[in-house]
């Protein structure tokens, strides 16, 4: 009896206490972790030393490395959401409604995929399509001469390559889930009154998979914003993103101020994204 009446008393005490004690941990530690180091970002990137406070946002914004820098970083990560949402879609139909031994086993491969480092696909394509990677080396053995013609990895094309390899999947599991959730009722009954499987997939299962396509291109975005992995793996020279530019600018130049500006510029980028994704995710119910 006295027993029972100890936690019972105890858990009473804990009820008792007001609820906002409870979020000082979580949130001191998110402060320390995070926004203790955001915070530093900014402070350095609003340092006067270079003329003025916001100086160092005049010099970058003023610059043509970072204009190109912003270009290239916007153009590769909406080349590579709309190329992973159209393989995202094709590679989740044919799973979902195509049956063939190993869909499931297909299917359920897709989660292992979402834990690969994106350096890990990028070394991949390299061996296969570096210059001295499997297909120059079986081009040099076919047809002779010094060095193969698959030579694209190190430009903006291999870079996009690389980063649909690695991101369709993001968009492939969502789709996978709002198929799963379709009623094949109506599949057998447009199939039943003589439909095409074309006019099935626009009319049927194409407005089904909007929420899904938009939560998971939303996701892609904002992940192609930040991607470095990829962009520095492929050796691509001629392609400078944001992240990239920070790196430059730390690290090649120590320019800190010039870096954190371009850093805090590109996390504004995300967290607007991110907004924007967290939105579509909620009315897609994911």
């Amino acid at each position: 009896m006295g027993e029972t009446a100890v936690p019972a008393a105890s858990a009473a005490a804990r009820s008792r206490l007001p609820r906002g004690l409870w979020a000082l941990p979580p949130v001191a530690v998110l402060a320390l972790v995070f926004l203790y180091p955001l915070a530093l970002v900014v402070r350095e990137s609003l340092s006067p030393e270079h003329g003025g406070a916001f100086s160092a946002y005049g010099a970058v914004f003023a610059s043509r490395s970072f204009r190109e820098a912003l270009g290239t970083t916007v153009w590769l990560a909406a080349g590579a959401t709309v190329g992973c949402l159209v393989l995202g879609f094709v590679l989740a139909l044919v799973i979902a409604f195509v049956p063939f031994p190993g869909a499931r086993a297909v299917a359920k491969s897709v989660d292992v995929f979402l834990s690969f480092p994106s350096f890990l696909i990028t070394l991949a394509l390299l061996f296969v399509y570096g210059s001295v990677g499997l297909a120059n080396g079986l081009w040099t053995d076919a047809f002779g001469g010094a060095e193969g013609p698959f030579r694209f990895l190190a430009t903006p094309w291999g870079v996009l390559l690389a980063e649909i390899t690695y991101f369709t999947p993001f968009v492939l599991r969502p789709l996978l889930g709002a198929f799963s959730q379709l009623d094949t009722a109506q599949l057998e009954a447009a199939f039943s009154l003589g439909a095409r499987p074309a006019r099935i997939v626009r009319r049927v299962i194409l407005p089904e998979a909007l929420p899904a396509l938009a939560a998971g291109g939303s996701l892609v975005l904002v992940m192609c914003l930040n991607e470095f992995g990829i962009v520095l793996f492929t050796g691509a020279k001629g392609v400078t993103t944001l992240p990239m530019l920070v790196y430059g600018k730390a690290i090649l130049e120590a320019d800190y101020p010039a870096a954190c500006a371009v850093a805090v510029v590109n996390v504004a980028v995300s967290v607007g994204l991110f907004g924007l994704y967290r939105v579509v995710s909620k009315r897609a119910g994911a």
